[in-house]
């Protein structure tokens, strides 16, 4: 699986973005997709995760309420729409996948994904 992230840039405090992760492969209904970031200086962390079967996503309580992950599994593509930004978002965002179906404890940790995509950054200005 080959995963490519777009749509990070720059924006000011209270804005949005919308970042897409189109990834290669047939089998990608059955992965749990997943996206993570990294902020100078400190180490990657989970922003949010979705489970190919329940659908239920989950979230760093960093990011509920403002970030929403969804997928379109007919596209092959992720999302992670970010709203109400804060400097703090600031980071190079990843999205990763994992083979079949994470249970939730697992979800959250980077060492739980097999494919990560390059990553795509986020700044976000006072």
């Amino acid at each position: 699986v080959q995963l490519q992230a777009s749509g990070g840039g720059l924006v000011q405090a209270g804005g949005s973005l919308r970042l897409s992760c189109a990834a290669s492969g047939r089998t990608f209904s059955s992965y749990t997709m997943a996206w993570f970031r990294q902020a100078p200086g400190k180490e990657r962390e989970f922003v949010a995760a979705l489970r190919w079967s329940s659908g239920t996503p989950n979230y760093a309580d960093s990011v509920k309420g403002r970030f929403t992950i969804s997928r379109d599994n007919a596209k092959n593509t992720v999302y992670l729409q970010m709203n109400s930004l804060k400097p703090q978002d600031t980071a190079i965002y990843y999205c990763a996948a994992a083979r079949g179906n994470l249970i939730l404890s697992t979800s959250y940790t980077k060492q739980s994904y097999d494919y990560w995509g390059r990553g795509t950054l986020v700044t976000v200005s006072s």
